[in-house]
């Protein structure tokens, strides 16, 4: 085969989950990803929504049947020597849409070829192939051994760290915040501090966040309990009681991936602009929340299209940044959060 050998590994990925500007809720997924020449398989798809098969939230025995298939250890799931590289992050249908290639054996070395985009049974290669992408051969060592480091992992048992716990004076904008993590999937707990609390139960949270209402000397005696449970968690300042706003700020900190393997890397929002780098083609989402002077929220969706890799700044409209201002800045796998600066 003309395959050129090209590298293999995984790394851990999150597609971020929120509430959105108009009110509807997209789920929190983390998965493993695809590795290629150093950087990920899923930034060569523009503007594609979606997850690996291999996500943290599936039964262990399903994550395990996903690795051996990659493996070749059973027959593929689609006909003609095809599987599911990436699919649909809220419900996995194949008439949602989903990348597939054909994964082979060439001697010692794997082959994954003929990328294509599938919503039936049978890929058409003439009008939904991805051209540009693949072939690539792996090292079956190397191969073999990225994947199955995921089978000794899944028998350790499932990962922590997708619960936050919430500390603050607004009791009821801390129920609607947990409300809102836990239908995206993410755990949320209500606490007035830590005293007491078990370092076993420490350290089963990711994050702690805390209400504006929170002073300094709570904030440090809840820091000192985690720190002497030996727990390393994010710590969120809430920037103000607007729901999406305060769950993009938990997303953005339970967000462990490099920044070489984000889509968002850089958000400044300043004198009127947004500022966003950008670090492969993707679908962008902008928007600003404003609290007026009786503490009620605007919300403005400046920006939704397709940006090329790069540095972009984009103007808001002079009304959506009066007052007491934030922006979030969305796309696939990442969110970033600022205050409008003056």
């Amino acid at each position: 085969m003309s395959a050129e050998y090209a590298t293999f590994g995984l790394a851990p990925a999150m597609r971020a989950g929120g509430v959105l500007a108009n009110g509807d809720y997209q789920a929190h997924r983390d998965f493993v990803d695809f590795i290629v020449d150093g950087r990920p398989l899923l930034f060569q798809l523009s503007d594609l929504d979606a997850v690996s098969p291999l996500a943290s939230d599936v039964p262990p025995s399903i994550f395990t049947a996903q690795v051996r298939s990659l493996l070749l250890e059973a027959e593929p799931p689609l006909a003609r020597g095809r599987y599911i590289i990436y699919g649909c992050p809220e419900c996995a249908d194949l008439a949602c849409g989903a990348v597939t290639a054909v994964i082979e054996r060439d001697g010692d070395d794997y082959v994954w070829r003929d990328f294509a985009w599938q919503t039936e049974e049978e890929a058409d290669l003439k009008l939904n192939a991805y051209t540009g992408i693949g072939p690539f051969r792996f090292h079956g060592a190397e191969y073999r051994g990225a994947l199955g480091s995921l089978l000794s992992e899944s028998a350790a048992g499932p990962s922590t760290g997708r619960r936050v716990l919430l500390i603050g004076a607004r009791v009821a904008v801390l129920a609607k915040l947990a409300a809102a993590l836990r239908a995206i999937g993410i755990g949320a707990d209500i606490a007035q501090d830590a005293t007491g609390v078990p370092p076993e139960e420490l350290r089963a949270y990711g994050a702690v966040a805390f209400g504006r209402a929170v002073g300094e000397a709570d904030r440090a005696a809840v820091r000192l309990a985690f720190d002497r449970a030996g727990v390393q968690v994010a710590h969120v300042d809430g920037l103000a009681p607007i729901i999406p706003l305060l769950v993009a700020q938990i997303e953005n900190a339970l967000d462990h991936s490099p920044a070489d393997r984000r889509r968002l890397t850089r958000l400044v929002a300043a004198d009127g602009q947004a500022g966003i780098e950008v670090t492969s083609t993707c679908r962008v989402e902008l928007t600003a929340y404003r609290l007026d002077r009786l503490y009620r929220t605007h919300t403005y969706r400046f920006f939704d299209g397709i940006l090329p890799a790069g540095r972009h700044r984009i103007g808001l409209d002079p009304k959506s940044v009066k007052g007491e201002s934030f922006i979030v800045a969305r796309a696939s796998g990442t969110v970033l959060v600022e205050p409008m600066g003056r």
